[in-house]
C-alpha cells in the first residue's frame, strides 16, 4: 500500500486527507518515483479551492512537483533505470504528496548528485517560473530587476537567479521575509503602500524589470517604476500585466533542464552549506 494526501471536497483545508491506496502502476512512458520530497506550490490550494475547475473526480491527491528515486518503469521507457534519481512534475491526475507518484518520463529530469532532494523538489513549478520571468527580458550584468513577492518560492527563485546573473535585485516582501529576502543578496523593500517610493529611491532611473509575482493593485503601484511598460512580467495577474503593457510568462520548453543546471553548477561553486539556500519556503 500507499500513503497519498488528498481533498474530498472542494474549499477549505477542512477537506484534505491521508489516506492509502494501492501502490500506483506506470502506464505507456512513465515511471514510478518513491517520493523523497514534494514542493508546495499556490496552485495546491487554489485547485482545492475549485479555481481551476471542479470537474476532477473526487478525492483528487494534491502537489505537484516531486523528487525521488525510480521504482518501476512504463512500458516504452528507456530513458532512466530503476534506482535512478529524479525530479519532476506529477503526470496528469496524479499527487506528489505521498509515498509514490507517476512522472511522464519525458518530463522527468535526472537529479544531480549535488542537490538534495528537498532542492530538487522545488525545481519543476517553482524554479521554472523563476527561469521564465527572469529571462522574458535579458538584462545585462548591473541592471535592476525588481522581484514582487520576493518573499514566496518564485520569488525567492528568482531573486536567486538575479544574483548569479549578477543583477541589483530589489525584493519587495512582507517584513517578516526580510531575512530570507536578503539571504539572496536582494535589497529588501517591506510590502505595503510605501513601497513604490522606497523602490524609487533605490532606483531613481527606474528599474529594468519588474516579476511580478502578487497582481492586483499592488502591480499597478509598482508599474512605473518600469523603465518602459513591455519590461513588466507577471506569473500573478495576466489580465492586469496586460492592461499595464506587460506580459504574462512565456514558457521556455528547455526551462527544466537549464535551472537544474544553474542550480547543481551553483552548489558545487559555493560549496554544500551554500545549497540551503536554494530550498525554498513552504506556502501556507
Amino acid at each position: 500500500m500507499s500513503r497519498a494526501y488528498v481533498f474530498n471536497q472542494y474549499g477549505g483545508p477542512e477537506g484534505e486527507e491521508l489516506i492509502e491506496r494501492p501502490v500506483p502502476e506506470p502506464g505507456p512512458g512513465e515511471i514510478l518515483v518513491e517520493v523523497r520530497a514534494a514542493g508546495v506550490n499556490p496552485v495546491d490550494w487554489k485547485i482545492r479551492e475549485g479555481y481551476l475547475g471542479r470537474e476532477a473526480d473526487l478525492p483528487v491527491p494534491m502537489g505537484r512537483e516531486v523528487a525521488g528515486v525510480v521504482a518501476a518503469l512504463g512500458p516504452g521507457v528507456e530513458a532512466f533505470a530503476v534506482g535512478e534519481e529524479v525530479l519532476g512534475p506529477v503526470a496528469p491526475g496524479q499527487g506528489g504528496f505521498a509515498d509514490h507518484a507517476l512522472l511522464r518520463a519525458e518530463q522527468a529530469v535526472a537529479k544531480p548528485d549535488e542537490i538534495s532532494f528537498a532542492v530538487a523538489a522545488t525545481i519543476p513549478v517553482a524554479g521554472t517560473t523563476a527561469y521564465d520571468l527572469t529571462h522574458e527580458i535579458e538584462l545585462e550584468t548591473g541592471q535592476t530587476m525588481l522581484v514582487l513577492g520576493a518573499g514566496g518560492g518564485v520569488g525567492h527563485l528568482a531573486a536567486e537567479i538575479g544574483r548569479v546573473h549578477k543583477f541589483r535585485v530589489i525584493g519587495i516582501a512582507s517584513q517578516d521575509k526580510r531575512d530570507l529576502v536578503e539571504s539572496t543578496g536582494a535589497t529588501f523593500v517591506a510590502a505595503g503602500h510605501g513601497a513604490p517610493a522606497a523602490v524609487r529611491e533605490l532606483a531613481p532611473q527606474g528599474v529594468d524589470l519588474v516579476v511580478d509575482l502578487v497582481g492586483g493593485q499592488a502591480l499597478r503601484d509598482v508599474a512605473p517604476l518600469a523603465t518602459t511598460p513591455d519590461r513588466i512580467v507577471s506569473a500573478a495577474d495576466p489580465r492586469t500585466v496586460t492592461e499595464l503593457g506587460g506580459t504574462g510568462r512565456s514558457r521556455d520548453p528547455e526551462a527544466f533542464e537549464k535551472i537544474t543546471s544553474v542550480i547543481g553548477y551553483e552548489v558545487i561553486t559555493r560549496g554544500s552549506a551554500e545549497s540551503t539556500r536554494w530550498t525554498r519556503p513552504a506556502r501556507r
